[in-house]
C-alpha cells in the first residue's frame, strides 16, 4: 500500500494553498498512491488573528473540495489540518480523513495546544486562537486501523500508546514543526513514538517560511515500526512516497511482544 507525504510552504492566500494541496493530490495519485498525507495549516500560515476570518464549517468548501479529489481519484486523503469555526473568539484546529468514496470518515481537533516562550528566540501560543479537542480519533480502513493527531501532540506519548492500545497500525502526524524545536527534537520523537508502539508513523510538515516570522523545519517523513525512517522529503515542497508493508508490522510486533508484557497493575496506562 503506497502512502504519499505532501511536504507544503502555505501562506496567507487561502485559495492558493488550497490550490497547491489539490495539485500534490493529483501528482501523488498519479504515482499509484493510495493514502495521501497533507501538514498541519495546510488552508492558511500567518497571522494567528486571522484564522476565525477563513475557518470554515466542515462540511465546507475546503473540506469538500478535498472529499471531490479524493473521490476523483479513488484514495484516502488525511487532510493534514485546517481551521474550523467553532465559539467565534477562536477555532478548532482540525484534521480530516476522507475514504475513497469522498466520505468524511474522521475529523480530529488538536488536543495539546503548543504554547511556548523560548525567551528573545522564538514564542507561539495556539491556545489564543484556537480551541483543543478532547476524543481521541481513530478509523477503520482496507490497510488497518488509523489514528489522527496532530503536530505538538507528539511531545506526549500516552496519546499514542492511547491509539496503539485501541488497534491502531498507522498514526498520522501533519504537522508546523518550527526549525529551533525541530532540528533537535523531530525526527526524534517521531522515531520514538513508532518504536515504542509498533507502528508506522506517518508524519507531513510544513516547510519553508511564514508570517509572522516563522521558520518552518519540514523534513517530512514515513517510519516504520522498527523506528527506521524509509522515506524523508528533500529541503522543498513536494511529495514523497513509500509502499509500506503490514506483513512487516506483525512480524516486528511478532518478534518482540511489548503490548503482552506491558504491567498496567503497576502503572495506569
Amino acid at each position: 500500500m503506497k502512502i504519499a507525504v505532501v511536504q507544503q510552504n502555505s501562506h496567507e492566500d487561502k485559495k492558493a494553498n488550497i490550490s497547491k494541496a489539490l495539485h500534490f493530490i493529483d501528482e501523488a495519485a498519479s504515482k499509484g498512491a493510495n493514502l495521501v498525507v497533507l501538514p498541519e495549516y495546510v488552508d492558511y500560515m500567518g497571522d494567528d488573528t486571522q484564522k476565525l476570518r477563513i475557518a470554515e464549517t466542515i462540511p465546507g468548501p475546503t473540506s469538500e473540495a478535498f472529499s471531490k479529489k479524493a473521490k476523483e481519484h479513488g484514495i484516502y486523503l488525511n487532510c493534514g489540518s485546517m481551521a474550523e469555526i467553532a465559539d467565534g473568539k477562536r477555532v478548532y484546529n482540525t484534521s480530516l480523513l476522507i475514504n475513497d468514496n469522498g466520505e468524511i470518515i474522521a475529523k480530529y481537533r488538536k488536543t495539546h495546544l503548543y504554547d511556548a516562550d523560548f525567551k528573545g528566540r522564538f514564542s507561539e501560543k495556539e491556545s489564543d486562537s484556537i480551541i483543543p479537542g478532547y476524543e481521541l480519533v481513530t478509523a477503520e480502513t482496507p490497510f488497518g486501523k488509523v489514528g489522527l493527531t496532530i503536530c505538538y501532540d507528539i511531545r506526549f506519548p500516552e496519546l499514542y500508546r492511547s491509539l496503539a492500545l485501541q488497534g491502531c497500525k498507522i498514526l498520522f502526524v501533519p504537522a508546523a514543526f518550527p526549525l529551533y524545536t525541530g532540528a533537535n527534537h523531530w525526527e526524534i520523537l517521531l522515531r520514538a513514538r513508532a518504536i515504542e508502539n509498533q507502528c508506522y508513523i506517518v508524519a507531513a510538515g510544513q516547510f519553508g517560511t511564514a508570517k509572522p516570522n516563522r521558520t518552518l523545519y519540514g523534513n517530512s517523513m514515513i517510519i516504520n515500526p522498527w523506528g527506521t525512517v524509509v522515506a524523508r522529503a528533500p529541503e522543498s515542497e513536494g511529495i514523497i512516497i513509500h509502499d509500506i508493508d503490514m506483513e512487516y508490522l506483525e512480524k516486528v510486533r511478532d518478534n518482540m511482544h511489548c503490548f503482552s508484557h506491558r504491567r498496567p497493575d503497576v502503572y495506569k496506562l
